[in-house]
């Protein structure tokens, strides 16, 4: 069995190769149970943490019995409080199995699959739901994800500025510091009300239990990208943002489980459960068509789905 570190993951997941996997995945067969969620209690004055837990396989039987396949879970931990310590939020590692017999392949860094897969997933969405002309993206959250939303946008649309909006200005002005190292023109965002109107896409990536996105500020043809508030009680919209757009998913059991910002919409009246018009798998299957015109504000929700470090997995253990 191979022990599979951060730094190989980074060499073998380019962008447009994870984007491609993923849609490759969700077009095809895979089993994915519902993932397990436990909350690990903290001290007094600290937030607790989650335990995740993510198992996916190849669907053999759809498959054809063609190819053994894998088996794969992730376990991953989310600690709101790791920033003061000055780690990342989401920590886990990867396990990945033969499909016929079981045996250990390989244990991979999940944090650095976590990102890169996050972001692809992203960027596949943007791919269906993003105008074409798409050339100002605004990221919220300056977490370990930030940059590599940004590395993931360019690679499906012609982004040519990117702004960076934090709590922590100083977090936000490092992610900028990262990005114009490679190139990339980016800037601090100072007034998030102001950055949003500006916006062609806005992706948000934070543990937010307060809506940071207000509908009133998003125009017409903006496409909002939501990676974080993975629980209930978590949100990164207002009703009125999710009430304006038209909502895509990555996945429904996921995403309306556990997606704050279509939960608590839901909960308001402002939004119902049938009113999604398409997951990942739709997409990628041809199902739907995405973005319907210019002037649509569309709205993608995700959570994370087992499908897709599993797509990453094999992309890596193929490459390392």
């Amino acid at each position: 069995m191979r022990l599979i570190d951060a730094a190989a993951v980074d060499a073998a997941l380019d962008m447009p190769s994870v984007v491609g996997a993923l849609r490759e995945a969700f077009a095809g067969s895979v089993v994915q149970p519902v993932r397990h969620h436990h909350a690990v209690e903290r001290g007094a004055g600290e937030a607790a943490s989650t335990l995740l837990l993510m198992p996916a396989w190849t669907d053999f039987a759809s498959a054809g019995g063609s190819s053994p396949g894998h088996i794969g879970v992730k376990i991953v931990t989310v600690s709101p409080d790791n920033a003061r310590r000055s780690l990342p939020s989401v920590l886990g590692s990867y396990l990945l199995m033969d499909g016929a017999t079981g045996a250990p392949l390989a244990v991979i860094d999940g944090q650095a699959l976590t990102v890169r897969r996050t972001a692809a997933a992203s960027a596949l969405a943007a791919s269906y739901l993003a105008r074409p002309d798409s050339r100002r993206h605004l990221v919220i959250g300056a977490g370990a994800l930030s940059a590599h939303l940004v590395r993931a946008m360019r690679s499906v649309r012609p982004i040519e500025s990117v702004a960076i909006w934090n709590r922590s200005s100083e977090r936000a002005e490092a992610v900028v510091a990262e990005l114009r190292a490679e190139g990339i023109e980016a800037s601090l965002a100072q007034d998030l009300a102001g950055a949003v109107a500006e916006a062609d896409i806005v992706s948000a990536a934070t543990l937010s239990r307060v809506p940071l996105i207000e509908g009133r500020f998003v125009r017409p043809g903006t496409h909002l990208d939501l990676v974080g508030a993975f629980l209930p009680d978590m949100r990164e919209t207002d009703d009125a943002a999710v009430a304006a757009a038209t909502v895509f998913v990555d996945t429904r059991g996921g995403a309306l489980a556990e997606g704050g910002d279509l939960v608590q919409a839901i909960r308001a009246g402002a939004f119902r459960a049938e009113d999604v018009a398409a997951d990942l798998h739709d997409l990628c299957r041809g199902h739907h068509p995405g973005r319907s015109s210019p002037e649509e504000i569309t709205l993608f929700k995700s959570v994370g789905a087992a499908l897709e470090d599993l797509a990453a997995a094999v992309l890596v253990a193929s490459r390392s």
